[in-house]
């Protein structure tokens, strides 16, 4: 996630960012707001239910992507809903937990025809890392838990649906046990959709000289800075290096996120980045005229979710929630070694783990892929969702009859 830097450098980011919103907010489903105490702003929340509520099988959580927004969606939403309860959040500094951008679809809904989001990204200030996001998913899931609770039969299980950050969030989020009684107990599964397990491989003739960079300063962190049972000479090499880029990295990406010089040293969003997001053109233009997805990122920010990779792959082989891993082979915002490295020491801890590796595509937001393709991701998820509480059920028969 280095590639910040080196992306400042070939760009030339300084240029002045326009970018202005003119329709309202995309909502689906019930809105609620919830308090995040003295964090502000407040943590919007949407829940959709289905026809039958009391006869959902299970409650899906939905945890969207970086510099996206909950509200993308619906469509999404709409589909799960007609079997399951259906909940989604906007991410801290994303969607309407981002204070520019709230006040964006409150100018637009007063009578407003634009209004200039082209400063929302500075809202991601306060991610140093992403311990926000996860207390958001936290609040969320809890509140998820009282909603399924109270609309439908007690303790029904709880899926996560999550999409590439969102996936890191949730997959780091899991690995953690923190209180009692502990929301991650009711999990009963996840969906990984181009998850954020790797570094982002710049495309075509640009990568020859930056990915090269952007994975050693990656492994600056990850690989060199503990032993992986190399020689001794080699280990105290690396460490070496490790003591001289890993400071100084981190030192300037800080330096460079402070007020004045954000606001000239914060990237854009490579403009290869929309080609590689959808096989759909038609998802590829609304995705470029979406006012709410924000197109700078503060590099204090970039280097967090750096860290957070580095942080879970290291203890990734703990990871223990049944998942089905869906990943492009050849996408290069979430590599495939990332997918590779997980599922390598994960996919035999239980049984109904799954990885659907789509050998052919490149394109990285699977939710959003053109038909066919995505009403059989559709079919697919719903089917290992059907597994998941097909094998519930066999356990909670088993464990009756040893009653």
């Amino acid at each position: 996630m280095k590639r910040a830097l080196i992306l400042v450098l070939s760009m030339l980011c300084g240029c002045a960012h326009q970018q202005f919103v003119t329709q309202p907010y995309p909502r689906w489903g019930q809105e609620i707001w919830l308090s995040r105490g003295d964090r502000e702003p407040l943590l919007p929340m949407r829940v959709q239910m289905p026809p039958q509520p009391a006869a959902a099988p299970a409650c899906l959580m939905i945890v969207h992507g970086m510099n996206e927004y909950i509200g993308r969606y619906g469509e999404i939403a709409a589909h799960f809903a007609k079997r399951f309860i259906v909940a989604g959040f906007d991410l801290y500094a994303h969607g309407l937990s981002n204070p520019t951008l709230l006040a964006a679809d409150r100018a637009i809904a007063a009578g407003e025809t634009s209004f200039d989001v082209g400063n929302a990204y500075l809202a991601q200030t306060g991610l140093r890392n992403l311990g926000p996001m996860r207390r958001d998913l936290d609040q969320a899931l809890r509140q998820t838990i009282e909603i399924c609770d109270r609309n439908a039969k007690p303790d029904l299980p709880i899926f996560i649906v999550s999409h590439s950050l969102g996936s890191l969030i949730s997959a780091s989020y899991l690995l953690e046990k923190t209180s009692t009684p502990d929301p991650r107990d009711r999990i009963r599964g996840i969906v990984f959709l181009g998850p954020a397990f790797a570094v982002t491989e710049v495309p075509g003739w640009r990568g020859y000289f930056q990915t090269p960079v952007v994975k050693l300063s990656f492994y600056a962190e990850e690989h060199f800075l503990r032993s992986h049972g190399e020689p001794l000479p080699l280990l105290i090499a690396n460490q070496a290096l490790s003591l001289v880029t890993v400071p100084v990295l981190d030192g300037l990406f800080e330096v460079l996120s402070w007020p004045g010089l954000r606001r000239v040293f914060s990237p854009t969003t490579p403009s290869w980045v929309p080609e590689y997001l959808s096989d759909s053109e038609e998802e590829r233009a609304r995705h470029r005229a979406d006012g709410y997805i924000i197109r700078r990122s503060i590099l204090r920010y970039v280097k967090g979710v750096e860290a957070e990779i580095v942080r879970f792959r290291r203890d990734m082989a703990e990871f223990a929630t049944p998942y089905f891993l869906v990943y492009s082979v050849g996408d290069p915002i979430t590599p495939a070694w990332g997918n590779h490295d997980f599922a390598a020491k994960t996919l035999d801890k239980h049984r109904d783990n799954q990885v659907l590796p789509l050998v052919d595509k490149v394109h990285h937001e699977h939710l959003f892929s053109a038909p066919p393709l995505r009403d059989e991701l559709l079919g697919k998820i719903e089917r290992w969702l059907d597994r998941r509480l097909r094998s519930l059920h066999e356990v909670a028969a088993e464990r009756a009859k040893e009653r």
